[in-house]
C-alpha cells in the first residue's frame, strides 16, 4: 500500500511564496512521474506541474504556473515539492500530490496513486 501525504497549504498573501511537500510512505515506492494538480471549488482537478524521474531536465510546467511554480523531486526521499512563488488569487484550491509510472504527465489517468490534498488559499 503506498500513501502520498501532502503537507505546506495554508492561507498566504497574493504575490507571497508558499512551499508544498509531498511523501510517499509504504512498500519501496520510486514512480516514473510525480505530479501536481489542483482543484477548484465547481471546477474540474487541472493539472499544475509535473517531474520526470528518468528524464534529464523532465519538468513540466502548465501555462498558467510556469515562471511562478517550481517542481522538485528527491528520489531517495520518494518526496515532492512544489515551490509556488507570486501567488494569485486564481491560485486558490485544493493542492493534490500522484504518482505515477508511465502516460501523459498532464493527465490524470497517467496517476495511480493519489494524495488526500492540501489547501491553499491565496487572499488579496
Amino acid at each position: 500500500q503506498v500513501h502520498l501525504v501532502e503537507s505546506g497549504g495554508r492561507l498566504v498573501q497574493a504575490g507571497g511564496p508558499l512551499r508544498l511537500s509531498c511523501a510517499a510512505s509504504g512498500r519501496t515506492f520510486s514512480p516514473a512521474i510525480m505530479g501536481w494538480f489542483r482543484q477548484a471549488p465547481g471546477k474540474e482537478r487541472e493539472f499544475v506541474a509535473a517531474a520526470i524521474k528518468w528524464s534529464t531536465g523532465g519538468l513540466v510546467y502548465a501555462d498558467y504556473v510556469k515562471g511562478r511554480f517550481t517542481i522538485s523531486r528527491d528520489n531517495a526521499k520518494s518526496t515532492v515539492y512544489l515551490q509556488m512563488n507570486s501567488l494569485k488569487p486564481e491560485d486558490t484550491a485544493v493542492y493534490y500530490c500522484a504518482a505515477g509510472d508511465r502516460g501523459t504527465v498532464t493527465d490524470l489517468g497517467a496517476y495511480t496513486y493519489w494524495g488526500q490534498g492540501t489547501q491553499v488559499t491565496v487572499s488579496s
